[in-house]
C-alpha cells in the first residue's frame, strides 16, 4: 500500500492522460498572463477616471465611435461590464439577448443618469471587479459567454482589458472618436492582454468563416468597424481568403 502510494505520488500522468507537469506549467503562464491583464486594465482604469474628470458637458454627450452611444454610453458600458462580475443581479435580465444587443440594453439603462454618476459608478464597481477578476487569474474552469463562445476563467481578465483597449482608443478617441489629444498609449503593457483575447476569441466567434480559409492565409485584426481600407492595410493573395479575412471580427 506505501509502495503504491508512492508510484502514484510521483507519476506525472493524470487520469486524461496529460502530462501533469506541462499541464502546471501552462497553468502558471495563464496565471501570469491574467495577471498581466489586471494590470493593463488598472491602468486603463486610471487613465479613464483622469479623462472623465476633464470632460465637459458637451463632450460627454458628443457621438463616440461606436455607432449608437455617446461618449457618457461607451463610459457606462465598461461600468455595466464590472457590474457583471460583481453583481450582474443590478443589471436588467438580458439572458434571452445576442451579447451586442444585452450591451445596448446595460447602456439604455444608464442613459438617465448624469455624466458625474456614469463616472462615480464607473469608479466604485471597477475597484470591486478588479479584485472579482483578480480571483480568476488561477482558475481554469469553463465559464460561457453566450454568442462570444466558452473561456478559461484566467482568460476573462483579457476580455474586459479588450473591451477597454479598444474603447477608449478607438471609440473616444480621434479620428472615430470626438475626443482631441493624445489617447492611453498602446504599447506591449496595454496592447499585449488584449492580443491576447484576440488570439482566444478569434476561432470561436468567427468558426465558420475561418473554416473558408486557405491553410496559408494569414489574418489580421482591427478594432470594428475599422476596415483594413480605412487603416491603409495592404493586403494580397487569393481573393476569396482576403475577404474572409477582412471579414473577422472579434468583441
Amino acid at each position: 500500500m506505501i509502495h503504491s502510494i508512492v508510484m502514484q505520488h510521483n507519476c506525472t500522468i493524470n487520469e486524461d492522460g496529460e502530462d501533469i507537469v506541462t499541464q502546471n506549467a501552462q497553468n502558471a503562464q495563464n496565471a501570469q498572463n491574467a495577471k498581466e491583464a489586471i494590470e493593463a486594465l488598472a491602468a486603463d482604469r486610471e487613465a479613464l477616471l483622469k479623462i472623465g474628470a476633464g470632460l465637459g458637458e458637451t463632450e460627454w454627450a458628443s457621438q463616440s465611435g461606436c455607432p449608437g452611444w455617446s461618449v457618457r454610453d461607451v463610459v457606462g458600458h465598461l461600468g455595466a461590464l464590472y457590474w457583471m462580475v460583481v453583481d450582474p443581479s443590478t443589471l436588467p435580465d438580458v439572458s434571452d439577448l445576442p451579447t451586442e444587443r444585452a450591451a445596448d440594453v446595460f447602456v439604455e439603462q444608464r442613459r438617465s443618469w448624469t455624466a458625474a454618476e456614469v463616472l462615480a459608478d464607473y469608479e466604485s464597481v471597477s475597484t470591486r471587479g478588479l479584485a472579482a477578476l483578480e480571483g480568476l487569474a488561477d482558475q481554469d474552469f469553463s465559464v460561457p459567454l453566450g454568442d462570444l463562445g466558452t473561456y478559461r476563467a484566467s482568460v476573462i481578465p483579457n476580455a474586459f482589458a479588450f473591451d477597454h483597449f479598444v474603447h477608449i482608443r478607438s471609440d473616444l478617441f480621434a479620428p472615430r472618436g470626438p475626443l482631441t489629444g493624445a489617447p492611453p498609449p498602446s504599447d506591449e503593457l496595454h496592447l499585449g492582454p488584449a492580443l491576447d483575447w484576440v488570439e482566444a476569441a478569434l476561432p470561436q466567434q468567427n468558426a465558420p468563416a475561418l473554416a473558408g480559409l486557405g491553410p496559408d492565409t494569414v489574418g489580421g485584426w482591427l478594432p470594428p468597424p475599422t476596415t483594413w481600407a480605412a487603416a491603409g492595410v495592404a493586403s494580397s493573395g487569393d481573393e476569396g481568403d482576403l475577404t474572409i479575412a477582412r471579414s473577422l471580427r472579434v468583441f
